[in-house]
């Protein structure tokens, strides 16, 4: 119930307030530069890497980003900037019955 309440408050602050959800909701921030660059802010971790992939933890669930020729340009505790062919970005959203 706590949860909720708190969930509820973040919610009516953010829109209140003018605050980027962002940044109440501990939401990740993607910003891609055609299919070249992919700069990822509020990650909880890198999982995977590959030259042809890259998973990170966020908050609720995972994003992957499948391509080719990746490299990591940046990587900081919860900024990541991922440099190739960016063929796509999929949100895994993690239910808590552990289904997808």
């Amino acid at each position: 119930m706590a949860k909720t309440w708190v969930g509820r408050v973040r919610s009516w602050i953010t829109k209140n307030m003018d605050l980027p959800q962002d940044v109440m909701m501990d939401l990740p921030r993607i910003t891609m530069i055609g299919q070249i660059h992919i700069y990822i802010e509020n990650h909880r971790g890198l999982l995977a890497f590959t030259d042809k992939e890259l998973r990170l933890l966020l908050k609720q669930g995972q994003l992957l980003i499948k391509g080719k020729s990746f490299v990591i340009k940046t990587i900081l505790p919860e900024e990541i900037l991922l440099e190739g062919k960016i063929d796509q970005v999929i949100y895994i959203n993690e239910n808590p019955g552990g289904t997808k």
